[in-house]
């Protein structure tokens, strides 16, 4: 096909500008949530004013990807049969989820939350093994896994094995929101089935969100440093979920599923970057050089593999999506 007939999002180049620009969007959710933190002076056992911040940047997010896909003419309703779904994925991806991702951050490194929240792309695959018969798990995904998953080891290797790097309250809760976030992914390809995913995407983030800000009102919770650079941050954070999400789904209508995937590695490398440029953190011991590595290697042999139709792996990122 001559490039002149090609639609612009399938220009290679672009593609690749555009996939490597959402992985550096969500990338930088790590730092921006940890630099947050300390602007709106949020201690790290304050589970309340996590929980408002998050919701904060949510219904901000949804708002965005709601107006947009007004903007450009789609349907916004919803049937009534759809409502529900729409509701549980809003609970499970959005509210739960971030419930421990929020946790999880105020409790470890933007490095390791980084490397470890990288464990959905391994998650998604087991899960999907069991769900799709046509999605079995093959040796070269098996692979991809456990490379994976040595990584993740490697981040939180201690003195000794029995005194790992490690405490559940920070990358246990990462990785537990790493496994709804693959369960939710799952439920939620099946919902966009029957729904545009853009409009998917901003109700239950928006229903998500609501939830969030509710819980972190009752429980208490505020952000009484309220300054002109924390809001900027807030501002960011809101737009960056918006803009990845509809960036992202614009690439998989005119790319190859397997194409845009791959980019998937991208996402902890600019995570682990940016916490080092933004908070100043050591990525250059050993431990977390080898953990990216494995686990970038990990993410690329999974994704990079000829899939069937069908399958469950979490293309769309998550209203994370990455973070």
């Amino acid at each position: 096909m001559p490039l002149s007939s090609t639609p612009l999002l399938a220009r290679p180049a672009i593609m690749f500008l555009l996939a490597s620009f959402c992985c550096l969007l969500w990338g930088s959710a790590f730092p921006a949530v940890k630099l947050g933190y300390q602007l709106f002076g949020i201690a790290r056992q304050d589970v309340a004013s996590q929980m408002l911040f998050a919701g904060i940047r949510f219904v901000a997010a949804a708002a965005l990807l709601l107006a947009g896909a007004r903007a450009m003419g789609w349907r916004l309703g919803l049937a009534r049969n759809q409502y529900r779904g729409v509701a549980i994925l809003g609970l499970t991806q959005t509210a739960l989820q971030y419930v421990f991702f929020y946790i999880g951050l105020a409790n470890a490194t933007g490095t390791k939350s980084s490397i470890m929240n990288a464990t959905v792309t391994f998650f998604s695959v087991m899960l999907a093994h069991y769900l799709y018969r046509n999605d079995r798990l093959s040796h070269r995904r098996v692979l991809g896994c456990l490379v994976g998953f040595v990584g993740v080891a490697a981040a939180n290797y201690g003195p000794t094995l029995l005194q790992p790097d490690f405490s559940w309250a920070g990358e246990g809760s990462i990785v537990l929101a790493a496994l709804i976030l693959a369960a939710a992914s799952i439920y939620g390809k099946n919902l966009s089935q029957h729904i545009n995913a853009v409009v998917m995407t901003g109700w239950q983030m928006l229903i998500g969100g609501v939830v969030l800000l509710a819980a972190g009102l009752l429980g208490g919770g505020q952000m009484a440093t309220f300054t002109p650079a924390s809001a900027a941050l807030m501002a960011y954070m809101a737009v960056l979920s918006a803009l990845a999400f509809g960036t992202w789904s614009a690439l998989l209508k005119f790319n190859p599923v397997g194409r845009v995937a791959v980019f998937n590695f991208l996402t902890p490398v600019f995570g682990v970057a940016l916490s080092a440029l933004i908070l100043g953190e050591d990525v250059l011991a050993w431990k977390n050089a080898m953990a990216l590595v494995l686990v970038c290697a990990g993410i690329w042999l999974v994704t990079s593999e000829k899939r069937p139709a069908q399958s469950a792996l979490p293309v769309q990122a998550p209203a994370r999506a990455g973070a």
